[in-house]
């Protein structure tokens, strides 16, 4: 009989909540060109010029139109450097973000 005492190998998981994920939404306008709200798409969302046509036109089209999807800080900061580039212009380009569903 041995006296090893065999305790019990227990997996501790910690549970990683992966980051929620903001939407960075464009909003209509209609007073910003839409060569602008391009430019801009493509400059701070890495679109290409196709792509930002299609995001652009669906927001002239229906109000709104989700652009990209970020986790919160990234979203947020594309948002807000996106609107600030219409600012800059006098235009009033609106970025928005909200969490994803």
């Amino acid at each position: 009989m041995s006296d090893s005492v065999t305790t019990p190998k227990t997996k501790v998981k910690t549970k990683v909540e992966r980051p929620r994920l903001h939407k960075v939404i464009l909003v209509n306008d209609d007073y910003t060109p839409r060569e602008f709200v391009v430019t801009v798409l493509k400059a701070e969302f890495r679109m290409t010029e196709d792509q930002a046509y299609k995001v652009m036109l669906t927001a002239h089209q229906r109000g709104v139109c989700v652009v990209a999807v970020f986790t919160k800080d990234v979203a947020e900061t594309k948002a807000t450097r996106a609107t600030d580039a219409g600012r800059a212009k006098g235009y009033p380009l609106l970025f928005t973000t909200e969490p994803e569903e």
